[in-house]
């Protein structure tokens, strides 16, 4: 008669699970009162624009008196301005997505000798101080008649919005894999009818980044409004809120609340396109 013993196998001790340590309310409280540093400007910004008429270091902490001429003021006297800004930025957007989106795509795409100097060169663009650009700007489009309008400042604004739009979408339309715009030429696609229908779609995070971007350029300039601008007919608003404070301002209520209002467009268009914003940046990082 045999016996058989069985080996009892020792149950597996495993370390207990890593429990996060607990947010510390003084991290919480720094991090607080860093954001509230950053922000008080804001704050007050709009502290001071729904003030009655004032100086704007006799403004209250908080707006106990609240009051909407300020916005009447600046809606009456700058409106046209805020018009010329959005125009120029809308313009910008369009240009620079016009020339940077095909050339991203055969930079990306295509086996181009030329594809690296060429790249090269639109990253020592983007080194070239802005008012070297400008006062070069100033003598052709004094020759071309380009002073003091849209058409004008579209182009000087897109020089920053070209070059940074081909490198976002370069990025990310070199990870576009081959086989897919292969797929459309296999189906009877040209190279233009591949781009529009397969290539664009795709890249819509990258469009939606290199153009936000390029409206956020040309919305907050202020250098080439203040060197290719001479008269009045054509001003953005950086450059009339520059000239609407005078040596001596009693009221700041008007100024502020042009200030808010042209800071609208710009959290608007973040706040919807955050997400994009973020796939875009990060689309050509990594490849699978």
């Amino acid at each position: 008669m045999s016996t058989v013993s069985t080996a009892t196998t020792p149950a597996p001790t495993g370390a207990p699970p890593r429990r996060r340590p607990p947010r510390r309310a003084g991290h919480t409280a720094i991090g607080v009162g860093i954001v509230a540093v950053m922000l008080f400007p804001l704050y007050w910004m709009l502290n001071v624009s729904l003030q009655p008429a004032g100086g704007a270091v006799a403004t209250p902490w908080l707006p106990f008196d609240l009051t909407l001429d300020g916005y009447a003021t600046a809606v009456r006297e700058q409106s046209g301005n805020l018009v010329t800004s959005l125009l120029v930025g809308l313009g910008s957007v369009v240009f620079s997505l016009l020339v940077a989106t095909p050339a991203a795509y055969a930079m990306a795409q295509f086996r181009l000798r030329w594809a690296t100097p060429v790249l090269f060169a639109v990253l020592i663009t983007q080194m070239v101080p802005g008012i070297v650009v400008a006062n070069a700007l100033y003598s052709a489009y004094s020759d071309l008649g380009l002073l003091n309008t849209v058409g004008g400042l579209v182009l000087a604004d897109s020089a920053a919005g070209v070059p940074f739009s081909i490198l976002v979408m370069r990025a990310f339309m070199a990870g576009i894999p081959p086989s897919i715009v292969e797929a459309a030429y296999v189906d009877g696609a040209g190279h233009v009818r591949a781009f529009v229908s397969v290539v664009l779609p795709m890249a819509r995070n990258a469009l939606i980044t290199a153009g936000l971007f390029t409206f956020l350029f040309a919305w907050g300039d202020f250098l080439f409004a203040l060197t290719l601008t001479t008269t009045e007919d054509v001003r953005p608003v950086t450059l009339s809120l520059y000239t609407y404070v005078g040596s001596f301002v009693n009221d700041w209520s008007p100024i502020m609340a042009t200030a808010v209002l042209s800071s609208l467009p710009a959290i608007a268009l973040l706040l919807v396109a955050q997400r994009y914003v973020a796939t875009g940046v990060t689309g050509g990082a990594v490849k699978s």
